[in-house]
């Protein structure tokens, strides 16, 4: 019998996703279960079932009857018990009919017509980081750091326009998206908070949120006395969205909306440098660009996992699974799936179809994921024009994380 590797734990992830892992498991435990060990100062928990083939991962993202977000919320690890009325709150944390109904209210704001308008704010953005870049690399043999130079703001400050965010308190929106996204990183997070019994603070409890609560009642008051064209006001001004509503979804497109694109850009990049002849084949318009954007996505995928919580007794691939079990799905895993896709390990920039979940799917398939298609669409095109070479100047630096497909340092060759 096949042994079941360990998929959990964060730090293997800064060494790269463990595909050759996750292989193991489809053919041979495609629901294992997984050991919740004690790391990185993180307590143990009860463990969990690992899901990875994709078949099943969809499965599992489309019943929310049987699989619920609510339960438990959507992270491996459980949140403390005091804190889940709270974290259960959020809209990513709940089930229809109520998750349905907030959705209903975030997506009168979260239009395409309001996104589509950023497509040229994107392209001046990129062309000034890129342009910016360009400087730093002449100036240091030719290589940059990509992620300090372009893709973190390019992100960042493409969301601030967005939400409506004033431009002396964009970095706001940095420091909260690397202590939530994070945690399990040093680096990003920080040293850790500690409870009174010597504990860490899960970084998405009431405390460890309270300033940015404060930040988005003060800018929602802001935004009815001064309203403007963006997400804010509309929340701001909607008489169904109460204040801890508004708070919570400040919270989450702060966090989710940031991260997306802040992962999936260099994650896109990267695989082009390592695959020359794609990149010059999109650079000649071989490959369509939007067809490319969803390879570069199902390459790297910007979240790893996410936790459903059986809500009754049922069974999945064979595995009987009992109320109350951890269920959680690899997105990554999905994506190589070779029952689904031809020569998975090979980038493809004109596969199709390409049914890949790194937006997830059913009812809680990520509702910004038109508004993060068209940012990178935006920064290829831009990269394409301003960079002939790209090509590593060094191994990235990965995020410790089981949760988010992070890059924190990109070095490239881009004379």
């Amino acid at each position: 019998m096949t042994s079941v590797p360990d998929v959990f734990d964060p730090r293997q992830y800064a060494a790269g996703v463990p595909y050759d892992a996750y292989r193991v498991l489809r053919d041979h435990h495609p629901v294992a279960r997984q050991d919740e060990h004690e790391v990185l100062g993180w307590p143990a928990g009860p463990g969990f079932w690992a899901v990875t083939r994709h078949a099943d991962v969809v499965r599992v993202l489309k019943d929310s009857a049987t699989y619920s977000s609510y339960i438990g919320a959507t992270q491996i690890r459980d949140p403390d018990p005091d804190d889940l009325p709270f974290i259960r709150s959020m809209m990513l944390n709940q089930d229809p009919p109520g998750h349905a109904r907030l959705r209903r209210l975030v997506s009168r704001a979260f239009t395409p017509r309001r996104v589509d308008r950023f497509e040229r704010v994107a392209q001046e953005r990129a062309r000034t980081l890129l342009a910016h870049a360009l400087e730093a690399a002449r100036a240091a043999d030719g290589t940059v750091d990509l992620v300090g130079a372009v893709t973190d703001d390019y992100a960042l400050l493409n969301l601030a326009d967005l939400l409506g965010v004033p431009e002396a308190d964009r970095k706001l929106l940095l420091h909260w998206t690397q202590r939530v996204i994070g945690y399990q990183d040093p680096d990003e997070a920080g040293p850790q908070v500690l409870d009174g019994r010597g504990r860490p603070v899960n970084p998405r409890s009431p405390a460890m949120l309270r300033d940015m609560f404060a930040y988005a009642r003060r800018l929602a008051a802001d935004k009815r006395r001064f309203p403007d064209d963006d997400v804010m006001t509309t929340l701001a001004l909607d008489a169904e969205l109460a204040e801890s509503e508004l708070e919570m979804f400040f919270f989450l497109l702060t966090v989710a909306g940031n991260d997306t694109v802040r992962s999936a850009a260099p994650g896109g990049l990267l695989a082009l440098a390592a695959h020359q002849e794609s990149y010059e084949r999109l650079r000649t318009g071989d490959v369509a660009l939007p067809s490319a954007v969803e390879e570069l996505l199902r390459w790297h995928p910007p979240v790893l996992t996410f936790r459903r919580t059986a809500a009754q007794d049922t069974e999945l691939a064979g595995r009987r699974i009992r109320a109350g079990d951890k269920v959680v799905v690899f997105h990554a895993s999905a994506n190589r799936d070779e029952r689904v896709f031809t020569d998975p390990d090979r980038l493809d920039l004109s596969r199709a179809p390409n049914p890949h979940v790194s937006f997830g799917d059913g009812p809680h398939v990520c509702l910004g994921a038109h508004f993060a298609r068209l940012q990178l669409r935006v920064l290829y095109r831009e990269v394409l024009r301003a960079l002939p070479v790209l090509r590593s100047a060094g191994p990235p630096a990965r995020l410790v994380s089981n949760f988010i497909n992070g890059i924190k340092s990109l070095p490239m060759l881009i004379t």
